[in-house]
């Protein structure tokens, strides 16, 4: 009779055979891996359904299901509250149905029942948040990400029919998925990946994927990858491989406190003014990226460099001037306030 320990471990390495070949193994390929009888690897596909993995059998191949496979993960309470912060900001900045996101946060929630009953009860109200179906439904989005999700988590090239908003058309690519980024900006996912043509790195807005298939085609992601380093001077999703560009802003001495309570960028330096404002400077890979942060801190901001995108918030002043029904001068010589260049019409 086999020893409970060594059956234990072989069963506990057979999940990982297996969950490494997507695509099944035979039986007497298994039974080789991990040094058994076939008729005993027979015996532990068995013995693994009856553990609830979720294994498949196609001829003479056996697998398991990686969609229906659960994750087993052991977390101290620190932890646990720390991958709730992360859920409690996909629930406020992504604003569509999610039911992987509520499952996955409700599941947490319910393990926490007894080690912090308070914490498990909040986060259940964003499981059920996150299930509320007044949320932008989206079957499309999900089945879409999902596809992508499991050929990224199988190396396998997609074949991608997505719609450019300039153009207003649908291109296909193939893609190679290196990995998925949120946006909190645009409250969207976009997909970073290897796409053909043109044959170089590209991202794709999930959002605008209209349909997604999986190919036979496998692929390995470059092991220099590195997603930090490709983000690293982003400000949020785009990236570029020019130099960075120096952004300087001046804020009013009314907000400074608020920016300085937090660092929006790796690079960021502050300095300091006597009248109590705070010049603020960072290198970004594209500003442009910048302009929705900008615009919310209102006349409290003053973009001093770069040009372009200084000039980009002038004319965006005069336009909103007009559509309040203002016409604009040039500022008079020696004027004390903004406002004298602002003219009822």
């Amino acid at each position: 009779m086999e020893k409970i320990e060594g059956k234990a471990a072989r069963l506990e390495k057979m999940i990982f055979i297996l969950l490494a070949h997507p695509e099944g193994l035979s039986r007497a390929e298994v039974a080789r891996r991990l040094g058994i009888h076939r008729t005993t690897a027979s015996r532990y596909v068995k013995n693994l359904e009856q553990m609830g993995v979720p294994v498949w059998e196609d001829g003479q191949r056996i697998g398991i299901d990686r969609e229906q496979y659960q994750i087993k993960v052991g977390m101290t309470i620190h932890e646990a509250t720390a991958v709730y912060l992360a859920a409690r900001l996909l629930t406020t900045r992504m604003d569509e149905h999610n039911p992987h996101a509520a499952s996955a946060l409700r599941k947490l929630g319910e393990a926490l029942r007894h080690l912090g009953p308070f914490i498990s009860d909040h986060m259940l109200l964003s499981a059920d948040m996150m299930e509320d179906q007044a949320r932008r439904q989206d079957p499309q989005f999900i089945e879409v990400l999902e596809t992508l999700t499991r050929a990224w988590s199988e190396g396998r090239k997609v074949h991608v029919w997505h719609w450019h908003d300039k153009t207003n058309r649908v291109y296909e690519y193939l893609l190679s998925p290196y990995f998925l980024e949120p946006y909190a900006v645009g409250r969207t996912v976009h997909v970073v990946g290897y796409r053909e043509p043109p044959g170089a790195l590209r991202t794709l807005k999930v959002e605008r994927i209209r349909r997604v298939e999986i190919t036979a085609q496998t692929y390995t992601i470059p092991q220099d990858f590195d997603p930090r380093a490709l983000l690293r001077d982003a400000w949020g999703i785009w990236y570029t491989e020019g130099e960075p560009v120096e952004v300087v802003l001046r804020f009013h001495p009314r907000v400074a406190h608020r920016v300085k309570e937090s660092q929006w960028h790796a690079s960021e330096q502050l300095t300091e003014q006597e009248d109590g404002s705070l010049i603020w400077r960072a290198w970004v890979a594209e500003p442009r990226e910048m302009l929705p942060w900008i615009r919310g801190w209102g006349a409290d901001v003053e973009v001093l460099e770069p040009i372009e995108l200084r000039e980009t918030l002038m004319g965006e002043a005069r336009a909103l001037a007009r559509q309040y029904g203002w016409y604009v001068s040039r500022t008079p010589s020696g004027s004390e306030s903004v406002l004298d260049a602002f003219f009822d019409e």
